[in-house]
């Protein structure tokens, strides 16, 4: 028999001696459809998201939950995922060697509003960069966050993402989609088998929109 787990994204993470936050993104090896890592983050403060390996994760803890096979102290150690670069409109980040750009996204800069000398608006000084805030990870892997979109093969934003389930080896089994809006919301669990390609932030399926919603559905948490 083979164990498995169901990896929710939100849900709460505990290191082996006090709580540690929430799980915030799963990082998937494409080529082995296998989840490699994981980035746990305290609530609400994703500038202290670590990144730490399916292996070191307690897939046979108690639930609610994810349990760390580690201390607090120690996950602090760990890698940072969350980076940020003033870049020039159009550029892209550049991580070292090993190193690859996950999830990003781009904040304008204020513009500069100068006064003119009868107390009016002067013009806009306009700067050219934007700050990208990014996530480092491993090169090779892509990364999924619980607002990634999930996408039919015949072009229809199906829903996002809500969880993955895996077995004991950390192999994906299934991709838990959420569809529908407010009471109406359904979890979709879809074999992974039916998942065409993953990129960063984005799943696509082989299967049309009306298979989808063809698919075994109950009511979302």
């Amino acid at each position: 028999m083979i164990a498995v787990v169901r990896l929710d994204l939100g849900c709460a993470v505990h290191c082996s001696d006090a709580p540690f936050g929430e799980l915030a993104d799963v990082l998937i090896d494409p080529g082995s459809r296998r989840v490699s890592h994981l980035v746990v983050q305290p609530e609400g403060r994703p500038h202290l998201a670590r990144l730490v390996t399916i292996e070191e994760v307690d897939l046979a803890g108690a639930a609610p939950g994810l349990r760390l096979a580690m201390t607090s102290a120690a996950l602090t150690k760990h890698q940072a995922v969350h980076e940020s670069a003033y870049l020039r409109m159009a550029e892209e980040p550049k991580p070292e060697p090993g190193w690859a750009v996950g999830i990003e996204e781009s904040q304008a800069l204020p513009s500069d509003l100068g006064m003119d000398g009868l107390g009016g608006v002067g013009p806009v000084d306009i700067d050219p960069h934007v700050m990208v805030v990014y996530d480092r990870v491993p090169e090779g892997l892509l990364e999924i966050r619980r607002a990634s979109d999930v996408v039919s093969v015949d072009g229809h934003r199906v829903g996002h993402v809500d969880a993955f389930m895996i077995d004991d080896d950390g192999r994906l089994t299934h991709v838990v989609l959420v569809h529908g809006h407010l009471w109406g919301r359904r979890d979709v669990p879809v074999p992974f088998d039916a998942v065409r390609e993953v990129r960063n932030d984005e799943i696509e399926l082989s299967l049309t929109k009306d298979e989808v919603q063809a698919l075994p559905q109950v009511r979302a948490r």
